[in-house]
């Protein structure tokens, strides 16, 4: 899960302002938590507490607003009913990433993937998306190789015959499922290290913070979280949000 906050708060500063290089400070003092990691926090803490992800989700918007989240999401945030609003947006895939670390086994991950989806997200492509993440980071995490996470991915419908080079130069701001998850996937399939992976995702542009808190919690599952950017991202976290990270990894041997 840190792993996808840090590919957040890497990503923060270039999310409307994109850099199309790999040269750069991944978490510089101005960089900043965004409603990804708060999202993503409330996965955490509804799993944890076997609640209800629409409530947990509503609760976390009130107590962290104004952090970033989408038009369609600010409606049904501010909102009195539950009701999901058939989105596809990339939402679901970036505050899924709890869910690839908390089971035991894949279909598990895909049913709760699903349910953190739905609650908002319930167009197919929505749901996709969240399921696409989540197994891959599962697959990750039994050692699997990339060929096998690659193979997950694609199995859920993804094509990633493409490479980062040949989409660079004219990819751009997508927040859909459909435009940012395969490319959030190809950046870990192409990285050789954590920190790779998320200048990757951050250096392919359009919605950099959400691409790299995707690959964020892939790239944890697979190589594991440098002890120092840990310590930097949970440095600019409140002590609410620490709270339920340290309980999560306490529960979850992650």
């Amino acid at each position: 899960m840190l792993g996808a906050i840090i590919g957040d708060i890497g990503g923060s500063i270039y999310e409307f302002d994109n850099i199309k290089t790999e040269d750069f400070e991944l978490m510089p003092d101005n960089s900043f938590f965004t409603d990804d990691t708060v999202m993503t926090v409330a996965t955490a803490d509804c799993i944890l507490n076997k609640g209800d992800f629409a409530t947990y989700y509503k609760n976390y918007y009130k107590k962290y607003p104004g952090r970033g989240y989408g038009a369609m999401f600010n409606q049904w945030g501010i909102s009195e009913s539950l009701e999901p609003y058939n989105s596809y947006g990339n939402g679901s895939a970036m505050r899924v990433s709890p869910v690839g670390f908390a089971y035991s086994d894949m279909q598990t991950v895909l049913d709760v993937a699903k349910k953190s989806a739905e609650c908002t997200h319930n167009h197919p492509e929505g749901i996709r998306g969240a399921q696409a993440i989540a197994a891959c980071i599962f697959t990750a995490r039994q050692k699997k190789d990339k060929d096998s996470i690659k193979k997950t991915a694609e199995d859920l419908g993804y094509d990633l015959s493409f490479n980062l080079d040949e989409i660079k130069a004219n990819y751009s701001f997508d927040e859909t499922c459909q435009g940012s998850v395969p490319q959030a996937i190809k950046a870990f399939l192409e990285s050789d290290s954590f920190e790779d992976a998320i200048k990757k995702a951050i250096a392919l542009g359009g919605d950099s913070d959400t691409v790299a808190c995707m690959v964020g919690g892939i790239s944890e599952a697979y190589y594991g979280v440098p002890g120092s950017l840990k310590k930097q991202a949970r440095d600019k976290l409140d002590s609410h949000l620490k709270g339920i990270i340290e309980e999560f990894y306490k529960r979850y041997a992650c």
